[in-house]
This record gives C-alpha cells, structure tokens and sequence, in this order.
C-alpha cells in the first residue's frame, strides 16, 4: 500500500518534529532561567576587577601513600587473579 504524500501529512510531520524539539529543550531553558540548587558558579562579571582566581592554591593531598597494602592481602589478590586464565572453557 503506497501512500498519497499530502501537504498536511507534511504539516503535520514539521509540526511534530518542532514539538518534539521544543519539548526536549525546554527543560534546558527553564534551567537557564531558574536553577534549582546554587551550586558552585561564579558567574565573572560580578568579580572585582583586582579580585583574580588564579593565584589562590589549593593543596592536594596525595592518596597513595596513605593506603598500603599489606602481604597477605596481596599474596590472596595474586592467587584470585593467577586463577582467572583457568576459567576459559
């Protein structure tokens, strides 16, 4: 069965597909328009001109050197994964 293209099959399909855009932007743009939490933006223009970012540090800390692993930890992670090629069928 061949359908007859009419001008308001094609009315119809703009019309659908510009709602369907709208509708899935929209909840973009109400976001824009009124967050829902403050979050942390800055927005620049209210900085003051002296005022600058890029000289403040923060200091990291490094995370490795907290977390050691002890033998018998390592020697039970060793033989778990020397087990793993063996499960090949």
């Amino acid at each position: 069965m061949v359908l007859n293209p009419t001008p308001m099959i094609f009315i119809t399909l703009i019309f659908g597909v510009l709602t369907f855009i709208f509708v899935m932007i929209l909840p973009a743009l109400l976001e824009l328009k009124k967050p829902k939490d403050a979050g942390p933006r800055t927005i620049m223009d209210s900085i003051p001109i002296g005022q600058s970012l890029v000289g403040e540090t923060t200091l990291i800390v490094n995370m490795e050197d907290d977390y050691e692993f002890d033998e018998l930890l390592m020697k039970k992670i060793v033989d778990v994964i020397a087990v793993l090629p063996n499960l090949e069928v």
